[in-house]
């Protein structure tokens, strides 16, 4: 799907129900002092290690040379600081004292950012964020065999050496399409706003229902305002009743469009939405989402993550910022058996039992699409409950 990245920061109150699950995955310092500084930077910066044990060695056999494409100036200078943020608390907190990364600006150009990353001797480029910037990237970076660890979530860009950490909003609608059906629900609706995003919200609806033995009734699409949105309830149960209907947009949108559901379409079908409601800090306390049902990744260890990240910064993370904590995660693990100035070991990514993260358990297919375990969760009263845990493995 089309980039459709919901930029804004964790609120420190917006999930009453966070669990308490401890970190035990990952190995924390305490006390480090921070890296990189949350003011303006130059296009490129590079966060230094701890005291490596390869002391004597030249540069080049010491460290492994990993490139950050994020945008450090500009208007999303926020989100790319953030992740630029996220990488450095996870190299301290792993020890990665083998790998050295350089952050580049995108916001001044992807392919100069991609040009200079290739020409320090970069073998694994991580970022960038947007759809368009991981074209520009990988031109450059495929002639040179550099992969590319993007934080995109438009699964159009994977493949042929690009990975896409970022959740992928057709796995979250199958998710809590599959949830609804194994509670007997078979007839569905969706809404979905005029553009690619949700075009394609529209097509995985109608896959996805027709595979699990449903049928959709009636899709509707809507410009982003209150007359367009009307007009579209108005028309969802022209082709009769349904059971459940997929609300395919920020939790904004979703607050708008929810009244008009009720008063136009239905009273009691089940309002369903995807991962996009995960960073809304607005939809427990909207009545008329309470009993609706969204797909997202788990926000257990996350919730921890964004309080070290706090007390370090001193400001809340961007959401999206731990696609950065967990990229590093995964390069710390493949760079155990991955020899200094080799390349990098691409076959590793693949490995069918996945890896875990912030975000949970994830695994990259054969296209380079990530797959994630999902949980389904349930707005209720002021807070969100899980009632379908996310998978512990695949």
């Amino acid at each position: 799907m089309a980039d459709k990245i919901h930029l804004g920061q964790d609120q420190s109150g917006r999930r009453s129900i966070l669990k308490g699950a401890g970190l035990t995955a990952f190995v924390f310092l305490a006390g480090c002092s921070t890296v990189i500084p949350r003011g303006a930077e130059p296009p490129r910066t590079e966060t230094p290690a701890p005291p490596p044990v390869t002391a004597g060695l030249p540069d080049d056999q010491k460290h492994h040379r990993i490139a950050l494409l994020v945008p450090l100036s500009g208007k999303n200078a926020g989100i790319g600081q953030s992740l630029a943020n996220a990488t450095t608390m996870a190299l301290l907190d792993t020890k990665a004292d083998n790998i050295r990364m350089t952050s580049y600006d995108t916001a001044k150009g992807a392919a100069i950012a991609a040009q200079n990353a290739i020409r320090d001797g970069n073998k694994l480029i991580i970022g960038p964020l947007l759809s368009d910037n991981v074209v520009a990237t990988a031109n450059v970076a495929r002639p040179a065999g550099v992969p590319i660890l993007s934080f995109s979530n438009d699964s159009g860009v994977a493949g042929n050496n690009v990975f896409i950490l970022g959740h992928i909003p057709s796995q979250s609608i199958e998710r809590v399409v599959d949830y609804a059906r194994s509670k007997g629900m078979t007839r569905f609706a969706g809404l979905v706003p005029n553009g690619v995003y949700g075009q394609r919200a529209s097509s995985t609806l109608l896959r996805h229902v027709k595979d699990v033995g449903g049928t959709v009734v009636s899709i509707q699409t809507f410009n982003r305002d209150s007359q367009s949105i009307e007009a579209a309830t108005k028309k969802l149960s022209q082709n009769g009743e349904f059971e459940a209907v997929l609300l395919a947009d920020n939790g904004d949108m979703a607050i708008k469009a929810a009244p008009y559901i009720r008063k136009n379409a239905t009273e009691t079908a089940k309002i369903l939405g995807t991962d996009l409601w995960n960073t809304s800090s607005n939809l427990a306390g909207a009545p008329s989402m309470r009993g609706a049902w969204f797909a997202s990744v788990s926000d257990s260890l996350y919730k921890q993550y964004a309080d070290r990240y706090r007390a370090r910064y001193g400001a809340a993370p961007f959401r999206l910022s731990s696609l950065g904590y967990d990229s590093v995660l995964l390069t710390v693990k493949v760079a155990r058996n991955w020899k200094v100035g080799s390349p990098f070991p691409i076959n590793q990514l693949t490995d069918k039992g996945g890896f875990i993260g912030l975000d949970g358990v994830f695994r990259f297919k054969a296209n380079g699409v990530s797959e994630r375990a999902l949980e389904v969760q349930e707005i209720r009263n002021g807070s969100f409950a899980v009632i379908d845990p996310a998978p512990k493995g695949f």
